[in-house]
């Protein structure tokens, strides 16, 4: 296993590398990559016009294109990146690796020759924001901070600059977790629910995809579990290291909990109130518990007073409940991260009042039972469009309470013609927000380019 970057890179001069995937998280890798004198053959399934100038700058730097439904056939290389969004039992990787090819990603080789401390988040919910909150909490108290993963840019490029006193913040998504072979120093779970169902062969696989965040930690990891969720809270049991548990309805004999209207820390020595809930500017239960998770990590690193500063200033990340305007007294939130059931529920319990919201979208062929009754207590009107509109009809029409009369539900289209109806019905005091519980994919490459299409339609109304 190599130590350090250049020990890496210096076992690639003289491969054949194949990078599959032309995409955000690995473009700077590729680049990398031809930087170092390294041979590469870039594959993607989409077709050259999809790349504008993209490709062209590629080959500049001497790589050769497999574009097109073909980019899979033929792998021989000696080493070869997967992109998270490909699973790695795919018949050309199995035959590839039977060939003698070593099979890696980005994300993997970077733990590898990481030279800092880490610290990854997983879970269903929430981990977006909990790695946000984590990454800035760091930076307000003055350390040195590299944030990527599943957010923001790959970080393998930026390894070598890395000093060990700085600290890398990952998000990991199950995807880039299923072959990981490698843990961070702090693990973070923030819940678990199905999700990604689509991809995945079962929720067993999901779940063990996930799993790896801690199962090759040392007897000095550090593994965060939210105790309320009854599949993390299995975990604890499996750790190699040391767990921390937190919670909203308990006080875990060491972890995090809620008392007295404030956020508390308990371990072997004392336990204090670090955080009044009163003093948190992000809205909703389940960010609460997103600071119980990053306050949960960061103890010991971060003094407390940072912790509150930040709370009652942090605004949130885009796309999550994320006030847009507020247009002749009604509020317009986009919520376009809620690519989930369970999302979307923690969105809607958001609100003191009852909402009008705007769902449905690609199909990940989960459940939407549990969202049913969650609709008839906290909206007043659903505008639904997309893939998944007659499920999610399904649902709240079976669900207890559901009055036809109470809840108007309608279907639409086009993406827009359920927003602007929404904008339509909406009057004073009320709220709008676009929450969908399912993925952009069969209208948008992404939940960011659902919720920035959302975003135009509200600040073009008059």
């Amino acid at each position: 296993m190599s130590s350090t970057i250049q020990d890496y890179l210096a076992s690639l001069r003289g491969k054949r590398v194949a990078v599959i995937g032309i995409g955000v998280s690995n473009t700077p890798l590729i680049k990398m990559l031809l930087r170092s004198g390294i041979e590469v053959t870039a594959c993607d399934k989409r077709q050259r016009d999809d790349f504008a100038g993209q490709a062209e700058e590629l080959e500049s730097l001497g790589a050769e294109l497999r574009l097109g439904s073909d980019y899979l056939e033929g792998l021989d290389h000696d080493v070869i990146f997967r992109t998270p969004g490909l699973r790695p039992d795919v018949p050309e990787l199995i035959a590839a690796k039977e060939r003698g090819s070593v099979i890696t990603s980005e994300m993997e080789v970077f733990f590898q020759v990481c030279p800092c401390k880490t610290i990854a988040v997983t879970g269903s919910d929430g981990k977006t924001t909990t790695t946000t909150i984590i990454a800035e909490l760091l930076k307000a108290a003055g350390k040195s901070v590299y944030v990527g993963g599943n957010i923001g840019r790959p970080l393998l490029p930026d390894v070598d600059g890395m000093e060990p006193g700085d600290i890398a913040v990952l998000e990991l998504s199950s995807f880039q977790l299923m072959t990981m072979e490698q843990s961070p120093d702090i693990a973070v779970i923030t819940n678990l629910a199905p999700n990604h169902l689509d991809v995945h062969k079962s929720m067993e696989e999901y779940i063990a995809a996930k799993k790896n965040i801690f199962t090759h930690q040392g007897p000095g990891g550090l593994l965060v579990l939210n105790a309320d969720n009854g599949i993390t809270s299995g975990f604890a049991s499996e750790a190699r290291g040391r767990v921390t548990l937190f919670s909203r309805r308990t006080e875990p004999e060491k972890g995090v909990f809620v008392k007295d209207g404030a956020i508390w820390v308990r371990n072997d020595m004392h336990e204090r109130p670090v955080l009044y809930l009163e003093n948190i500017l992000l809205p909703g239960e389940h960010n609460v518990e997103n600071y119980m998770a990053a306050i949960a990590a960061l103890d010991g690193l971060v003094p407390d007073q940072v912790v509150r500063d930040f709370a009652a200033k942090f605004a949130g990340v885009e796309h999550r409940i994320e006030l847009v305007r507020t247009l002749r007294g009604v509020r317009y939130y986009n919520d376009s991260i809620a690519s989930s059931p369970s999302r979307t529920i923690a969105g809607l319990r958001s609100f003191k009042e009852k909402v009008l919201l705007i769902a449905g979208g690609y199909d990940k062929h989960i459940p939407f039972d549990v969202l049913g009754p969650e609709v008839v207590e906290h909206v007043k009107a659903l505008f639904l469009t997309g893939d998944t509109a007659p499920k999610i009809r399904a649902a709240v029409e079976r669900a207890p309470g559901y009055r036809p009369d109470a809840l108007p539900i309608q279907e639409y289209s086009s993406f827009d013609g359920a927003v602007l109806a929404a904008c339509q019905a909406a009057q004073s005091g009320d709220v709008v927000i676009l929450s969908p519980a399912c993925a952009s994919f069969d209208r948008f490459k992404n939940f960011m380019e659902r919720g920035a299409a959302f975003k135009k339609i509200i600040y073009g109304l008059e």
